[in-house]
C-alpha cells in the first residue's frame, strides 16, 4: 500500500509557489527598474533577499529566466487571444482585423515593457557567465521558453487564418502562414525596438497587417476560402 506524502511536507506546497511568485514579481519590477541587463546580485536585492534562496527556489538563473518568460507568456498570450477574440466578435473588423489586433497585442507588450521584453527575447541574465545553484529537474531538460511562446502565438494566428479556409491543404497552409506572421511581426518588432525611427505602434501595426494580408489574400484562393 503506498503511502501519501507527509502532510507535514505537502502542506508547503502553497507557501513555495506563493513565494516563488513574489521572486517572479520582484525580478520583473527590478528589470524595468534597472533594464535588462539586470544582474542576479541586483535581482537580489530588489527582492530583498539572497541569491542562494533564489537558488533554492528555481534551481539557478535559468529556472528563475524560464519563471519570468512563463509570466510574460502568460499575460502576453492572455491579450492576443482577448484582442483577436474581440475582433472577430466585431462585424466591422473580421479576420483581418483579428490578425490586425493579434499583431498590435504583440508590439503593445514591446512599447510597454521594452526591458522586459529585450530581458526575455535576447536571454541577457543567461550571457552573463555560467549558471551557479543546484540545477532544478526543469533545467536538465531542453525547454526553450521564448520558441514556446512563439510557436503558441504562432498556432493562435494559425487558428485565426483557418477559419477562412476550407479543402485538403487548409489546415497545413493556416498552420505555415500564422508562423511567418509570426516570425515577420517578431522580426520587424526587434527592429522597431533597436532602432527606433519615430513609426508608432499603431502605423507599424498598419504597415505589417497590410504586408501580411496582402500575401494571405494573394494565397487563399490556391487552398478555398471558405464562403462567407
Amino acid at each position: 500500500m503506498k503511502v501519501g506524502r507527509d502532510r507535514r511536507d505537502s502542506r508547503w506546497d502553497a507557501h513555495r509557489e506563493q513565494r516563488r511568485v513574489q521572486l517572479v514579481a520582484a525580478a520583473i519590477g527590478a528589470i524595468r527598474h534597472q533594464g535588462a541587463g539586470i544582474g542576479m546580485d541586483e535581482i537580489a536585492a530588489a527582492a530583498g533577499t539572497s541569491k542562494t534562496v533564489i537558488y533554492r527556489h528555481f534551481g539557478d538563473r535559468s529556472g528563475l529566466y524560464t519563471a519570468i518568460c512563463e509570466s510574460v507568456a502568460g499575460v502576453l498570450l492572455t491579450e492576443v487571444r482577448r484582442a483577436t477574440a474581440d475582433a472577430l466578435a466585431d462585424p466591422s473588423g473580421g479576420h483581418r482585423g483579428a490578425v490586425a489586433a493579434g499583431i498590435d497585442a504583440y508590439l503593445r507588450l514591446i512599447e510597454s515593457d521594452p526591458e522586459l521584453y529585450r530581458f526575455v527575447v535576447h536571454r541577457p541574465l543567461l550571457s552573463q557567465g555560467p549558471a551557479t545553484g543546484r540545477r532544478g529537474p526543469r533545467e536538465h531538460g531542453t525547454v526553450d521558453p521564448v520558441n514556446d511562446l512563439v510557436t503558441v502565438i504562432g498556432d493562435e494566428i494559425a487558428a485565426v487564418i483557418g477559419t477562412r479556409l476550407s479543402g485538403d491543404d487548409g489546415p497545413a497552409a493556416a498552420r505555415i502562414w500564422g508562423h511567418a506572421i509570426v516570425g515577420l511581426v517578431r522580426g520587424a518588432a526587434d527592429d522597431w525596438l533597436a532602432r527606433p525611427d519615430g513609426t508608432t505602434r499603431e502605423r507599424l501595426t498598419t504597415h505589417l497587417t497590410d504586408l501580411a494580408w496582402s500575401g494571405l489574400s494573394g494565397l487563399a484562393p490556391h487552398v478555398q476560402e471558405v464562403q462567407q
